[in-house]
């Protein structure tokens, strides 16, 4: 998939495997198919996986605020797990801490 990029339904979650840099050619490809699979598979919650990312610009903020407007809505929520520290330090500092609960 394009820049390392892995979509999965488990149970009633979206599992996002973020690539290794998320930037706006990333990004583009990311909403497009998320969005697709929220619809489609009518999904509640969404998990981002940064496991293997090592940098993120604002795009990458942009995705899950995206995605955070359109599940919240309906009760769903977002996670961040498996985030470096430089990723972790990137959500808080942006206020992501508020709409994403970050498991280390």
């Amino acid at each position: 998939m394009e820049g390392n990029t892995d979509f999965a339904i488990i149970d009633n979650y979206l599992c996002i495997r973020m690539p290794k840099e998320i930037d706006q050619h990333h990004a583009t490809h990311i909403r497009q198919r998320a969005d697709e699979l929220l619809v489609d598979e009518k999904v509640k919650n969404v998990v981002f996986d940064f496991e293997n990312t090592t940098f993120m610009d604002s795009s990458g903020i942009g995705i899950i605020i995206g995605r955070y407007r359109k599940i919240s809505c309906f009760g769903g929520k977002v996670y961040g797990i498996h985030a470096n520290e430089r990723i972790t330090r990137m959500l808080k500092t942006s206020g992501m801490h508020s709409v994403i609960e970050i498991i280390v």
